[in-house]
């Protein structure tokens, strides 16, 4: 990316975030909004400073709770999908499996993983985010496995290549940006699934249980302050899957 086109998608949307936030802070005070309906940026900015070591605790446990998830999730569907792409009895036998888990709500998951596995572990967290992200990865990552064009497999024939050459060749490297897709929609899904999911249960820590203890004591600028928390896990989540997608496209058009 030229340094002109960095700099319009890194200044374009800080520009849109200042003035949303200057029309939320002028908002809330011309029109004298309460607290508890909506804090104010400046409100919440303070608290999230003077919480900041909370907030940082925090954010460890959920977000390392979403690694596990999408780590694990991820691997799981790279595995199924490539036996799918290879074996089409597996691929029905797991299409139902598949669109079944892209169906189950969290709501009702998590509580039933905390009775199997207990409460003071952070298992069912770690699940519920992997279950999340297995679906998108999977769905992506079996749609890249089969764009390899039927010339260029005929041609991997002509040449005699042996299978895990024709897939070294032609199928993989078709198959990274498709992989990567699902990966950066999976990454925000692991953070949103562990966050919710602390709201049910579990061991005390996390975005999740720090929210809703702030929100029952009606400190809501401190709730909103580890809201701010959890998108900046969220974020820093796209941004290294956006990088190492850039990084393996990079390498896979250098060679």
């Amino acid at each position: 990316m030229s340094s002109p086109a960095l700099a319009r998608a890194v200044v374009a949307p800080l520009v849109l975030g200042v003035a949303a936030l200057l029309l939320w802070q002028v908002g809330v005070t011309a029109l004298d909004v309460q607290p508890f309906v909506l804090p104010s940026p400046l409100a919440i900015g303070a608290e999230f400073a003077q919480n900041a070591g909370s907030v940082l605790a925090g954010s460890r446990v959920t977000g390392g709770n979403a690694l596990i998830g999408l780590v694990a999730g991820a691997v799981l569907a790279v595995l199924v999908a490539g036996v799918s792409a290879l074996v089409r009895v597996f691929d029905g036998l797991t299409a139902a499996i598949v669109a079944a888990a892209a169906v189950v709500p969290i709501v009702a998951l998590a509580p039933v993983l905390y009775t199997m596995f207990g409460a003071n572990v952070e298992t069912a967290r770690q699940l519920v985010a992997a279950l999340a992200v297995f679906v998108p990865v999977y769905v992506n990552t079996l749609r890249g496995l089969r764009q390899a064009a039927p010339v260029h497999r005929d041609l991997m024939r002509a040449y005699a290549a042996s299978p895990w050459q024709t897939a070294r060749t032609i199928t993989l490297p078709g198959a990274v940006p498709f992989f990567f897709t699902g990966l950066r929609i999976a990454s925000s899904l692991a953070v949103i699934s562990a966050l919710v999911a602390e709201y049910f249960g579990g061991p005390i820590g996390g975005l999740g249980k720090s929210i809703t203890s702030a929100a029952s004591g009606s400190d809501y600028a401190l709730a909103y302050a580890y809201v701010l928390g959890a998108v900046l896990v969220g974020l820093v989540f796209y941004c290294v899957t956006a990088g190492l997608e850039a990084l393996a496209l990079r390498r896979s058009h250098a060679r």
